[in-house]
């Protein structure tokens, strides 16, 4: 993300008039920032919303159990929403600004004229939950934390062109950068900040249960260890006055409810146990979300739009494996998944093809390179097969007339035998006689969809086996790329960043708890990731993710599912209340946990 313009200064990096050095209350990567200093409070947000009560939901992503505190470090899984609810960064985003950010407990931001240093300047209030100030040297410790090996690797992938976080002052830190990149500023200062004190000097991958010390609005409450967990709104919360913050938060407490599947909690719902879940499923939307209590309102369904970039969504495929590194064998995978069918059949056509890695986007890559393309791809084409710059970007296959499965099946038939594996003995089988075989990895719900499409890979003498675990088990062997096929959604993003690093870097495909579970290594990848990052201009950033876009999907890692353009949702009528303004980029249980209110 990128330089900020702010009140009459143009703000750029690279060929852009520029002043030496400036600070501003936000910074915007393109140099959009809608809010003027001094501003009162977000558009979307209620000022005067009351505080008090409580709202009871589920995690929006299937999880069983939780066993630890500490949400930064590799191994174990920590509570839903505690990391959004417990830890603050330096600046905050807002819903109706994709690329921009405010000063939280930073107040003032600083770019410096060559692009290669950000200096924050902190917010004298901040306040961590145990009463100490937060300073420079707490904002250093959680960055060189994450950066360390007890923590997570993708922190230190995503933040890997950051050369070092210098106290400058008892109040003031620096990050220096060893490239000037207009995504480094907005990414350092959504960074995660904790107290020093947290864990008493223990090794931080040691820190596990140790009650984290943040500033958020909230503080773990009561907890039925590994099922139930209430955040507490902390009544001395420092900066529930300052205009970033105003009419948010306004419940006094939040607690998340686990259940161990699907129809356990659709029943509780009913029942009244909980008073907010998002549903992912049409056919749930469609047949379970029904009957005496929606029909009298007493709970109600709501289809709420947005205007995020789309989805992605897809049948990931473990490149890593000997029998899926050839793209010929991934492509004809995907030919044997038939989403029109059930798309009509299962999901009450309710769903739209995912196409690419940025659905329904600027960055979506369309029909064959444009000029802005060519100019990205053109240095690389000694590293891009032929096919990208003379044949139209791949689209998913269609089973839609005049198409059919069992022609995507020949096709798929003739792929496979150009790849060396051949219909013998009762099986798809390569040149030393190994049979093709493919575990799916779920932990529940996905039987209805993945049982057509092993059907279909049956009739290619492919066999598949449905492998049902819990979500921690799981979660252990997605960390060690112990898997073949997973189905994975990650939200659109109105500006990707950084975290295309840790999702298609080469360096991260063997790093273990990475995102690049595809594990592409590519060095076409590789440089197209890197300049999509450094993009000064959204021009720049248009262009490159495009081709980025491009070479994937020539690649076939995936195996597109689908997506939705709504947010399907239900809740108790009569108990809650939302602001007037919709915001315009958000993420649902967001949207409803920071500024929904209690009804009075």
């Amino acid at each position: 993300m990128a330089p900020l313009n702010l009140i009459g200064c143009v703000v750029a990096l690279a060929g852009v008039l520029s002043p030496p050095a400036w600070a501003a209350h936000a910074y915007g990567q393109f140099g959009d920032v809608k809010y003027p200093a001094g501003f009162s409070h977000f558009a979307w947000v209620n000022p005067d919303a009351p505080k008090g009560g409580e709202i009871e939901l589920v995690p929006p992503l299937r999880i069983t159990t939780f066993d630890k505190y500490n949400p930064f470090t590799l191994k174990g899984t920590a509570p839903p929403g505690l990391s959004a609810l417990i830890f603050e960064g330096l600046l905050t985003g807002t819903m109706d600004e994709p690329t921009t950010a405010y000063g939280l407990l930073a107040e003032d931001v600083e770019v410096a004229a060559d692009g290669l240093s950000v200096t924050f300047r902190l917010n004298p209030a901040a306040r961590f939950h145990d009463g100490t100030p937060v300073m420079a040297d707490d904002v250093k410790h959680s960055f060189d934390t994450l950066m360390s090996k007890q923590a997570a690797p993708q922190y230190r992938v995503v933040f890997g062109d950051v050369k070092q976080a210098a106290v400058t002052g008892p109040r003031s830190i620096r990050y220096e950068f060893k490239k000037a990149s207009a995504d480094l500023p907005l990414l350092v200062g959504s960074l995660p900040v904790f107290s020093r004190a947290w864990g008493s000097g223990k090794p931080f991958d040691q820190v596990v249960m140790d009650t984290p010390i943040g500033s958020g609005p909230y503080r773990i409450g009561r907890v039925n260890f590994g099922r139930d967990i209430t955040y507490e709104r902390d009544q001395n919360y420092w900066a529930r006055d300052l205009n970033v913050r105003r009419g948010l938060y306004n419940f006094d407490r939040v607690t998340y409810k686990i259940y161990k599947d699907t129809t356990a909690q659709t029943e509780a719902f009913k029942a009244g146990e909980f008073d907010y879940l998002r549903t992912f499923s049409a056919r749930e939307w469609a047949r379970t979300y029904t009957g005496k209590k929606f029909d009298s309102g007493e709970l109600i369904k709501s289809e709420v739009e947005f205007r995020n970039a789309g989805d992605f969504q897809g049948f990931l495929i473990n490149a890593r494996r000997d029998k899926f590194k050839d793209v010929r064998v991934r492509e004809a995978l995907g030919l044997a998944f038939d989403f029109e069918w059930m798309n009509r059949r299962l999901m009450y056509d309710a769903y739209t093809r995912v196409r690419g890695f940025f659905n329904a986007s600027d960055f979506e890559a369309k029909d064959l390179p444009g000029p802005d393309e060519l100019a990205v791809l053109q240095p690389l084409r000694d590293k891009l097969p032929a096919s990208i710059f003379n044949q139209e970007v791949p689209q998913p296959p269609s089973t839609a007339p005049p198409g059919s499965l069992r022609k995507n099946l020949r096709r798929a038939r003739e792929l496979l035998t150009e790849a060396g594996w051949t219909y013998r003995d009762g099986a798809l089988r390569n040149a030393k006689g190994e049979a093709f075989a493919l575990e799916y990895l779920d932990s529940g719900g996905g039987e209805r969809t993945v049982t057509p499409f092993f059907q279909a890979l049956a009739k290619l003498g492919i066999r598949g086996e449905y492998r049902r675990a819990d979500f921690a088990l799981i979660q252990k062997r997605m960390d060690v790329f112990d898997f073949d096929l997973f189905t994975i959604r990650i939200p659109g993003d109105e500006a990707p960043g950084s975290e295309l690093l840790d999702r298609y870097g080469s360096a991260s495909a063997d790093t273990e708890g990475s995102n690049n579970l595809i594990g592409v290594k590519d060095p076409a990848v590789d440089a197209l990731v890197n300049l999509a990052v450094s993009s000064k201009t959204r021009p720049d950033l248009v262009a490159r993710l495009r081709a980025l876009d491009r070479v994937l999907r020539h690649g076939h890692y995936v195996i597109p599912q689908w997506y939705s353009n709504t947010y399907r949702l239900a809740y108790r009528a009569g108990k809650f209340e939302q602001p007037a303004v919709r915001p315009l980029y958000y993420q649902a249980e967001d949207w409803v946990i920071s500024t929904w209110w209690r009804k009075r």
